[in-house]
């Protein structure tokens, strides 16, 4: 297995030994934990608008512990209905000088069944998070483009009561075909078949980067006639930056999505787009180069309520939630401002 790979998954372990055992729960929420700085979005009422991003916790195996280490909420997944073991290994790749990740993991997970049971089984030992829960939602990759609508919803429907928060990933570059899910007739079937299933359940859209500004507003036209609660914004790349260092252009020649750092301009860009074009009436979470408070800050600007981070984590360590937080509230309190609401859309 390749070695950032090997990484992530003695984390993962690790952190789901540790939620069991009552000692290291309360001592991690010590050392890491976020000071509040509450966000009320949507129905849902957020601790910190710094979320973890789906991808890290694909099994929900650490449930417990992402807000002991200062997460306003996590978001699960990709989860699709069908259990997949992914895409051959090696599928992840560091791109270290430039702060980026480049994965082709391949929506691996346990399927929607599985992923229901533990998430039960979390509840049925009292320890469940204090802080929302969201699931990426994910299309199996045997599961025929024509009947994805169908796919989708049979993972809502086994996982909608276990959840505070759904998002439709329509935008993974590593499902063949997966990306098609954007265009407009697709993506509408999609949220009909969820929306008749259930109209009340908090669903998001999950969009790529690599969308022109015509196909994002088709995006926008749908989440608004379906009600949807907001857009994430964004997924990977599968573009590249140019990049003097062997080690990273190594990197950057493998196939895949590319997260992190050289992500940030272009999230930036797309989440003050979607704010400007609704006027800053649907929602965004943000995601997409999050390393530190000018990041989020920069993000939390440009229109996004909510943040979200994955390769910050790998680079920065478990402190980067509980720092940026911090920092937050700082330069809030140097600025005179009081709520989170009051920066969103502020540098627009």
């Amino acid at each position: 297995m390749q070695e950032s790979e090997a990484a992530h998954n003695r984390v993962i372990k690790g952190l789901a030994v540790c939620g069991r055992l009552p000692i290291f729960p309360t001592l991690t929420d010590t050392i890491y934990g976020a000071p509040d700085l509450p966000v009320k979005f949507n129905k849902l009422k957020f601790p910190n608008p710094i979320g973890l991003a789906a991808g890290m916790d694909k099994y929900a195996m650490a449930v417990p512990m992402w807000e002991r280490l200062g997460f306003g909420y996590t978001e699960l997944g990709g989860v699709t209905m069908h259990a997949q073991s992914g895409n051959s290994s090696p599928r992840m790749f560091r791109a270290i000088k430039d702060h980026a990740l480049v994965n082709r993991m391949g929506f691996n997970n346990p399927g929607a069944k599985a992923v229901a049971k533990t998430l039960q089984q979390w509840r049925e030992l009292s320890l469940w998070p204090a802080h929302p829960i969201g699931i990426n939602l994910g299309k199996s990759k045997t599961t025929p483009i024509e009947e994805a609508a169908q796919d989708y919803a049979f993972s809502f429907n086994v996982l909608k009561n276990l959840a505070d928060f759904f998002v439709v990933n329509i935008s993974s570059p590593n499902t063949p075909n997966l990306r098609k899910l954007q265009n407009k007739s697709e993506l509408d079937k999609i949220l009909k078949t969820l929306r008749s299933d259930d109209d009340n359940s908090t669903l998001f859209i999950k969009i790529a980067p690599d969308l022109t500004d015509e196909a994002i507003d088709d995006v926008l036209e749908l989440a608004i006639s379906h009600s949807l609660a907001g857009i994430v914004a964004t997924n990977t790349t599968v573009t590249r930056p140019e990049s003097g260092n062997t080690q990273c252009q190594n990197a950057y020649n493998e196939d895949g999505g590319l997260s992190g750092a050289p992500l940030r301009k272009r999230s930036t860009q797309i989440i003050s787009h979607i704010h400007r074009n609704t006027k800053g009436n649907l929602p965004i979470i943000g995601v997409g180069g999050i390393f530190n408070t000018n990041d989020a800050w920069e993000k939390i600007t440009a229109g996004a309520s909510l943040l979200q981070i994955y390769t910050g984590l790998v680079y920065e360590g478990p402190s980067i939630a509980g720092n940026i937080v911090r920092g937050l509230k700082k330069r809030m309190e140097q600025e005179g401002v009081k709520h989170v609401k009051d920066l969103v859309g502020a540098a627009n």
